[in-house]
């Protein structure tokens, strides 16, 4: 789940000043964890402790009130009932949280079944579901050695996203867009035609939109397929811009047996 967090935390300055070019500084001053990041965590923290997800997540929500860019109007909201439920969205929350499950579980069918679990809590709508499943299963084929045509044709095909376009072809006209269906598909994408990891993170960012979405979605499935060329400095970044709490919630799942049988050389 660490390249979700790197890509967000790279794609947090570009979410609202969109750069339409890989040419870009990694880092800057004001690079910062969103709400992406805090939730992907609380997403790895529930599937280590179990408990009631909803109040993990309202937990991380209330500990951490003022990420950089906000939390989405109706997940404003959501965190702070007391009987939280779900609202029927398709926006892509469910798939920026969603990468630890693509790591965690053995099997194909469990990860989707745990993935669409994450989802229904708050984004209930069919859209919602399947952006989350669709990012879990390109996690989950990339950290199974499958390839890039492989992940492609099972995502095109299970989920009835296209795949079949370009960067260059969808960066001119692409503008923000903060649904599953206008975000996941893009971000796959971006991975796909990839080379390296900072490659797929840098794609994400250059086509506009909702960057660190986009870039956080991307680094999850890039991380798992490129897990041994990720730079050692990368990683080393987030764990300077990450509060202490959420570092050591980071180290506790990478250290978790499932994860770190995937990250040997780290």
């Amino acid at each position: 789940m660490i390249g979700a967090i790197l890509g967000d935390i790279v794609g947090s300055v570009y979410e609202f000043s969109n750069i339409k070019t890989k040419d870009f500084p990694l880092f800057s001053q004001s690079s910062s964890y969103t709400d992406d990041s805090i939730m992907t965590i609380a997403v790895a923290d529930w599937l280590l402790h179990g408990g009631d997800l909803a109040k993990v997540m309202q937990c991380y929500g209330k500990k951490y009130p003022c990420p950089m860019g906000g939390y989405g109007g109706s997940f404003a909201r959501w965190l702070n009932e007391d009987y939280p439920k779900p609202y029927n969205s398709w926006g892509n929350g469910s798939a920026m949280r969603v990468s630890p499950v693509g790591w965690f579980f053995n099997s194909l069918e469990e990860t989707l079944a745990v993935a669409q679990e994450t989802a229904i809590i708050t984004h209930n709508h069919p859209e919602g579901i399947k952006g989350a499943q669709a990012t879990a299963a390109a996690i989950f084929l990339s950290r199974n050695e499958k390839s890039k045509e492989y992940i492609r044709e099972f995502i095109e095909t299970t989920f009835d996203y296209d795949l079949h376009r370009t960067c260059d072809e969808i960066r001119p006209a692409y503008r923000f867009n903060e649904s599953c269906q206008g975000t996941v598909p893009e971000a796959i994408i971006a991975f796909l035609e990839s080379n390296s990891f900072e490659d797929a993170i840098r794609l994400a960012i250059s086509l506009g939109g909702d960057s660190d979405t986009l870039a956080c979605i991307a680094g999850g499935i890039a991380e798992s397929f490129y897990r041994y060329q990720i730079p050692y400095n990368l990683i080393k970044k987030v764990e300077t811009i990450l509060e202490p709490d959420l570092w050591k919630a980071v180290q506790e799942f990478r250290n978790d047996r499932q994860y770190k049988v995937f990250w040997r050389n780290i």
